[in-house]
């Protein structure tokens, strides 16, 4: 297709509009037939298919964000359950530390007391021998005293060969164990 372009003098007509329209061959009803067509598509488009996607697309759109906040949030509590469990588990272990602590000091204390009263129960123990070798050893000198006692008035009995009364008897050994007391 060829466009000649005529000037205004060639084709006669006046009306510059009208011109242009005869030399570019534009319909003008066609045009406002095919503007008014291209509205009402454009509308119904508008109105049923772009309109209905659009909030769709919205509605998906906050969807996300949604999602997107969430998984924000989660992460975050996420991050403050783990330093929350991990000062739980230092706590845990302090006190750990603390109970084994106090369990060996109430341990060595009961070692002590346990070594102690070992100690205090020998120690009467050996007391308890001493005095009883105390009263032994006493008991037998009571024993050889009186043996002796009674082997010295039998001696003087047949040195002196004669009987001796109960009276001069008891003398006898009293005085002998006066002088055995005093060995």
């Amino acid at each position: 297709m060829s466009f000649h372009f005529l000037s205004l003098a060639e084709t006669g007509a006046s009306d510059p509009v009208t011109k242009i329209t005869q030399e570019f061959g534009i319909n003008l009803p066609g045009i406002l037939a095919q503007m008014f067509s291209f509205a009402v598509v454009a509308f119904i488009l508008w109105r049923f298919a772009f309109k209905p996607v659009l909030a769709t697309l919205d509605e998906r759109q906050k969807k996300i964000q949604s999602g997107l906040d969430y998984a924000e949030e989660m992460k975050a509590k996420l991050a403050a359950s783990q330093q929350e469990s991990a000062a739980q588990i230092r706590e845990a272990q302090v006190k750990g530390q603390q109970l084994i602590a106090e369990a060996q000091k109430s341990a060595k204390a009961f070692l002590e007391k346990q070594q102690q009263e070992a100690v205090e129960q020998s120690n009467a123990l050996i007391g308890k021998a001493r005095s009883a070798i105390e009263l032994e050893k006493q008991k037998m000198l009571a024993e050889a005293r009186s043996e002796i006692a009674r082997l010295v008035v039998a001696t003087t009995q047949r040195v002196l060969a004669k009987d001796l009364t109960d009276a001069d008897r008891a003398r006898y050994n009293e005085s002998a164990a006066r002088e055995l007391s005093n060995v």
